[in-house]
């Protein structure tokens, strides 16, 4: 289900298990940084983020050396970026 995604409760668990690796505060592979609400939401607001995550060919396939995301988990990010990446 992809309503009413929440940034604390869906989209940080997602990005903890997924992203933070590599894009945590303190690593920033690539310069870029997705731990933080203000982090974030400059690549969701920029279109990024779907498109990595989703492996776009405009875009660096995430994660990198790793498998896809899961479709729900995508969906998720997707709708919370639909919705306008609320910090809820």
């Amino acid at each position: 289900m992809t309503e009413n995604q929440s940034y604390a409760n869906d989209i940080v668990p997602i990005l903890q298990t997924n992203c933070y690796v590599c894009h945590a505060q303190n690593i920033g592979l690539g310069n870029v940084i997705l731990e933080g609400y203000a982090n974030l939401k400059v690549y969701a607001d920029n279109s990024k983020l779907v498109g990595v995550i989703n492996h776009d060919s405009r875009f660096p396939a995430m994660p990198q050396g790793a498998a896809k995301l899961s479709t729900c988990n995508i969906s998720k990010i997707e709708q919370w970026v639909a919705d306008g990446a609320p910090n809820n």
